[in-house]
């Protein structure tokens, strides 16, 4: 009979950044070919330090961190155009070099609108610079779908959720 009872630690995960895995975050570097498409790890943590909707997280597995992924909370989109235009997805996602097409990215992807979707929004965001080497292909893969909207020079992709699966109520019984 094990001793304690805590359970043993997904091998794969997201966790918030912290101190004792901040340096491991901000040594992610992505392929040099990538370098022109993501902004480095720093720069969004900065971010996450100035503006409340950011939630950062290291990409874990094992005891590796091998990604980042920054999202955005329920932010007002074009609060001049529509105030009430409140959005959350995919604000930075970095893999390192040596952990690209391992399924890291879509696991995060996927982790994040998880997230959000627990957050009761229906919808995620994205957005990726066109051209070589675009993460288009990866975003419209998972099934991101471009909504006509620009942001900066940035493509807008959004998915739709579905409902979260909620457990069946008891039924009462005759």
């Amino acid at each position: 009979m094990p001793a304690e009872n805590t359970p043993t630690p997904r091998p794969l995960r997201l966790e918030p950044v912290t101190a004792e895995n901040f340096d491991a975050v901000c040594a992610i570097q992505v392929r040099p070919d990538q370098t022109h498409l993501v902004s480095p790890v720093v720069k969004s943590l900065a971010e996450a330090y100035v503006h409340t909707a950011a939630w950062p997280r290291a990409i874990v597995d094992g005891e590796e961190v091998v990604g980042f992924v920054m999202a955005f909370l329920d932010i007002a989109w074009d609060p001049a155009t529509d105030p009430t235009d409140h959005r959350s997805g995919i604000w930075r996602l970095n893999i390192h070099a040596d952990h690209q097409g391992k399924g890291y990215g879509r696991f995060a992807v996927h982790a994040v609108c998880e997230e959000i979707r627990d957050r009761g929004t229906t919808r995620a965001y994205v957005s990726w610079h066109t051209g070589q080497g675009s993460p288009e292909p990866f975003y419209l893969g998972l099934g991101f779908h471009p909504t006509g909207e620009y942001a900066g020079d940035q493509r807008v992709g959004v998915l739709p959720l579905s409902t979260p699966a909620r457990s069946p109520q008891p039924q009462p019984t005759a």
